[in-house]
């Protein structure tokens, strides 16, 4: 209990440059307060003394504003920055070295008695505000982007954006040189803004040769109104006949001087 209770206090120099003292941890994280009160309910939960196990549960919701039932399996080294609004539900199972942000929901979809909770598993990061809903798996080291929304099994290494959440990439290297876990979740793709994107440049393609058409067809409208009226044709210039497809009437041709 007591080296599990020290892992958490180191992991959180590793994850949180701004934690300056142990006693700083100690005292003025809620995250820290919350898992270490869930590290003394859990056991009372599986120990079938479920009502003391719930009451040490909901005065640590009451203090730090996070609220994980004393049913949930947590690993090593587990972390929470702010923490305000977290929410692990009772079958959700939690391997070592996972990091939550605020607003982090690991929700069930069921109201029967089964497992309708998320597994996470070793590594994984999720953003401030992200919803993993239902009994699926993330798997390692993935990252899941701020406010998204996972419905899915995650695959192992992947990031995860959107509402649903989809992959969008893999990221094998989730390591620094150091070997501490690379939180840059924020460095996330953006599927909706490049499909867009494209989706403007192929516009563009389309405007262009629209405007083509309709000056190839003016001119072509123009010759048949003058042949029309008999008047006569003049001769195009810099191959604008050409390029539209009609060829200079004899009419308008120059005439060679002959030698």
């Amino acid at each position: 209990m007591l080296d599990r209770i020290r892992e958490d206090i180191r992991c959180v120099f590793d994850r949180d440059p701004a934690a300056r003292s142990v006693w700083e941890v100690i005292f003025l994280y809620p995250g820290f307060h919350a898992l270490l009160l869930h590290r003394i309910a859990h056991p009372l939960w599986i120990g079938q003394m479920r009502f003391p196990a719930r009451a040490i549960s909901h005065v640590g919701r009451i203090l730090t504003g996070i609220d994980i039932h004393p049913g949930a399996r947590i690993g090593r080294r587990f972390f929470i920055d702010h923490g305000m609004g977290v929410v692990i539900g009772e079958t959700a199972d939690i391997g070592d070295d996972v990091t939550l942000y605020q607003g982090v929901t690991l929700g069930g979809t069921s109201w029967r008695r089964e497992k309708r909770h998320p597994t996470v598993e070793d590594g994984v990061v999720i953003g401030a505000g992200a919803t993993v809903l239902g009994p699926l798996t993330i798997g390692r080291e993935s990252k899941i982007g701020a406010g998204s929304v996972v419905v899915r099994d995650v695959p192992e290494g992947s990031t995860v954006v959107g509402i649903p959440g989809k992959v969008v990439q893999d990221h094998p290297e989730c390591r620094d040189a150091q070997g501490h876990l690379r939180l840059d979740h924020n460095a996330l793709p953006d599927p909706e803004g490049q499909a867009l994107h494209a989706l403007f440049g192929q516009m563009a393609v389309l405007q262009k040769e629209i405007l083509e058409l309709e000056a190839r067809l003016q001119i072509a409208t123009g010759t048949m109104d003058d042949l029309e009226r008999g008047a006569p044709v003049a001769a195009p210039q810099d191959g604008e006949g050409e390029s539209a497809g009609i060829a200079p009437s004899p009419e308008t041709s120059p005439t060679r001087s002959k030698p």
